[in-house]
This record gives C-alpha cells, structure tokens and sequence, in this order.
C-alpha cells in the first residue's frame, strides 16, 4: 500500500508491549513540556503540542495526567536527547533516538544491541543526512478538499499519497505540523488523525533481498525495543 501505510501502521499501537513502549516515550516528552514551563496545557503552547501528538497515538487521558502531575512536583528528573546512527545488513541505515536521564548507560545499552545483532554503531552525522525530518498527518478524508484547506492557510505540502482505505497521508515541512492540522479542523471541526507527528523518513528506501538480512535487521530492532532510553527508531528497509 505504499509508504503512507508504513508510516501508519508504524505508529499503531498493536500490542500491549508496543503499547507500553508509546506511553512511556510520550509520558517522558509530556513530563519534560510540562516541567520546562506552566503544567498548563491552556498556558504551555509546547505541552499543548505534544499531547495532541500523544492523543492522535492513543495515549490514554490518565498517562496524560498523571506525567502532567509528576511535573508538578519536587523532584526533578533531567532528560537528554541523543541520536545514535549506524549500519544494518545489506545497505541499511539506522538512526536511534533516545531521551535519558543517563547518556552514558545510554550509548553503553544502544551499542549492546548493535554488537549482538551483529551490527555497526556509527559516527554522529554518518547516516542522518540521508533522511530528511518531515511532519506527517493522516487522516480520512477526501484528498482535494484537505488540500485545498492546506492551500488557503498557504501550508506547503510536500507530498500528500491516498489509499484504498480512505486515508489521506501528507507530509510537510516539520514547522508546519501544527499549522497543517489547525487549518483542516477549522475547516472540519476536531479531526481524528491516524498520524500526527515529525518523523524522519529516509531519502531513498532499500529492500533486503535474503532472509537472513531481514531477520538479522529485525533483531536489532527488537533489542532497540527493549531499551527503556530509546523512544525512535528510523531505518531506510521497506520491506520488513
């Protein structure tokens, strides 16, 4: 179905393990909008964003709250962001991203699962200038009455791909997110979107031809999953 569906069926919560691993990327993005200002949406124009990206992932009003109300608090947990790069089984690319309180745990756990997995931890810079940082929005609609409401707000949209299942899928500059999904719901009230956020998403996508580079990819995946710290994971396969 193309890469609209990747991306969308990418950020669907299909397990409760996947599930678990989106609460708590978001619960750390909302707890540091919220502490880094007012822990009032209606006051915090940054906390306001992420937890319209966090709802258009599923993520439940009490995880909201409750990180919100941890910010509240004394106690004050400091996270920084990294970005790890590196190199897969037959011409992939990886990018990591991590949000810790801790970036030498960090770099130690993310480089365990590129040597298990038999993979190459890279340099900073050496892979992330094939990808490109872009806002996506999906939603259901009718693909030239959502762009048409983009045109008016003179949104630039790079790129906009339908499907079969009713889907809309456009892809703009990362500044322009928010702006993109204000201007459709003042066109069409409070909109339901199967994706809101900034992604990055690789310039060229490659396919692995052998198994065993699929299963030797998805490994690495699998142990980047299980590493509290890492809250994105970008490669350039597209048939995984």
């Amino acid at each position: 179905m193309g890469r609209a569906h990747e991306v969308r069926a990418a950020s669907m919560a299909a397990t409760a393990a996947k599930k678990t691993k989106i609460y708590s990327r978001y619960g750390k993005e909302i707890y540091m909008a919220a502490k880094s200002g007012v822990p009032d949406p209606n006051m915090n124009q940054t906390l306001k964003r992420v937890i319209e990206k966090a709802k258009a992932a599923q993520v439940p009003a009490d995880v909201i709250k409750r990180n919100i109300e941890k910010a509240k608090g004394s106690n004050a947990e400091a996270y920084i962001e990294n970005r790890y790069e590196g190199f897969g089984p037959g011409g992939s690319t990886i990018l990591v991203d991590t949000l810790s309180d801790n970036s030498n745990r960090t770099l130690a756990e993310v480089r365990s699962c590129f040597n298990k997995a038999h993979c190459n931890l890279g340099k900073a810079g050496c892979v992330s200038y094939q990808y490109d940082n872009t806002g996506i929005l999906s939603l259901k609609g009718n693909e030239e009455e959502v762009l048409d409401s983009l045109l008016m707000a003179e949104v630039d949209v790079l790129d906009v791909e339908s499907d079969d299942e009713g889907y809309v899928t456009l892809y703009v500059a990362p500044t322009d997110l928010f702006k993109a999904k204000d201007a459709l719901e003042a066109d069409k009230g409070e909109i339901e979107f199967a994706v809101l956020e900034n992604k990055m998403l690789p310039q060229e996508y490659i396919t692995l031809d052998s198994e065993e580079d699929r299963n030797q990819l998805n490994r690495l995946l699998t142990y980047l999953d299980d590493v509290d710290d890492v809250q994105q994971v970008y490669h350039n396969v597209e048939n995984l």
